[in-house]
């Protein structure tokens, strides 16, 4: 840390040593045990990480750093009080990178309250750091156990896999961290590190909207089709069809489809059955075959995905907005599965050498 004082000193415009000098002010904070001196300690290195943002930075150590609370207080673990202090304790064991007294006070932690999820995660990330990753992965997987849907122990692991070279079952466990927690930006880390380190792009089938659905209110709806849209065109007659989908779903089927919300939202339900009348109405035109290869290459995408079972998923993942997410958390109690297929079968690549299977 007072390395990076100085050299931020004599260079105050290098974003890079502002990061890093942000960052070691964060783990520094975790060393302290007066309270006082944490909260200070946080303060400074959130205002250091703002700075750098100010700067033109945008990495994903600074998105971790702008998450501290702008007071500066202390995360709390447990509202138990004992257990809150014993992890905080092990916490600062942990940052002070004294290993063997962090294991004892996670484990005391763990004896305390079984069902604490941060105990087994950051107990695993000591041995990750002990490059022990088999012993590390065990205790993400007590993790998973405690709470499935939180993405960090299944990110953490996949690092630990990916650290011990096993890169087709770290694949696996960044896309079920996704699956997990697919709106949460920090979900998302582990996989870009991957892959970026094999050279790989997600591929992502972003549909070029050709229609915009308007209402004033439920009686007054307007279908927009977009000007570059030719009358004869097979995209005009989907995009058409789509907005004549999404305009059914403003009054009674809304109304009748979800009874216990008060007002009209965008859902799953609704985008799924527009997307599927807009392929179903592409299917029966006389000619089809021949017109599929004047599609937008999204669309002919989205035809395959819809024909593999994973339009919802699709859905979730590509077309959310405010309304939709809000169906993200029922899906993923019945279709686990599916979403893992459609991110591990369309979405992320795999290895040139590797399966990526799950």
């Amino acid at each position: 840390m007072p390395l990076f004082e100085q050299l931020s000193v004599d260079n105050p415009h290098d974003v890079a040593l502002k990061e890093s000098l942000a960052w070691c002010v964060m783990q520094y904070a975790g060393t302290l045990t007066d309270a006082a001196a944490r909260k200070h300690a946080r303060i400074r290195a959130r205002k250091l990480a703002m700075q750098a943002k100010e700067m033109g930075d945008n990495s994903q150590i600074l998105q971790v750093m702008l998450q501290l609370p702008e007071d500066g207080s202390d995360p709390v673990y447990s509202q138990s009080r004992e257990v809150d202090d014993a992890m905080k304790t092990a916490e600062a064991s942990f940052s002070r990178g004294d290993f063997d007294q962090a294991i004892a006070g996670y484990l005391q932690v763990i004896k305390l309250d079984p069902n604490n999820y941060d105990a087994p995660l950051f107990l695993g990330d000591v041995y990750f750091k002990q490059n022990s990753f088999d012993k590390a992965g065990e205790w993400f997987a007590k993790a998973i156990q405690i709470d499935p849907n939180r993405e960090t122990a299944y990110r953490y692991w996949g690092d630990a896999l990916a650290h011990d070279g096993k890169d087709d079952e770290a694949r696996a466990k960044f896309i079920e961290a996704i699956v997990a927690d697919p709106y949460n930006q920090t979900a998302w880390i582990g996989l870009t590190n991957w892959l970026h380190r094999n050279n790989l792009v997600l591929n992502i089938v972003r549909l070029n909207d050709g229609s915009n659905v308007t209402a004033k209110d439920d009686n007054h709806i307007n279908i927009t089709i977009a000007s570059s849209q030719k009358a004869n065109d097979p995209n005009t007659v989907a995009w058409m069809t789509y907005g004549i989908g999404r305009a059914s779903w403003r009054g009674d089927r809304f109304k009748k489809e979800f009874p216990n919300e008060p007002q009209y939202r965008h859902t799953l339900k609704e985008e799924s059955s527009s997307l599927e009348l807009m392929i179903t109405m592409l299917k029966q035109q006389k000619h089809y075959a021949k017109d599929f290869k004047k599609l937008d290459p999204s669309l002919q995408a989205l035809i395959k995905i819809q024909e593999e079972g994973f339009l919802d998923p699709f859905v979730l993942l590509n077309r959310a907005d405010a309304g939709i997410a809000k169906d993200y958390e029922h899906y993923r109690s019945i279709h686990r599965e599916e979403i893992y297929n459609y991110l591990s079968d369309f979405v992320v690549p795999k290895t040139p050498a590797g399966s990526g299977g799950k």
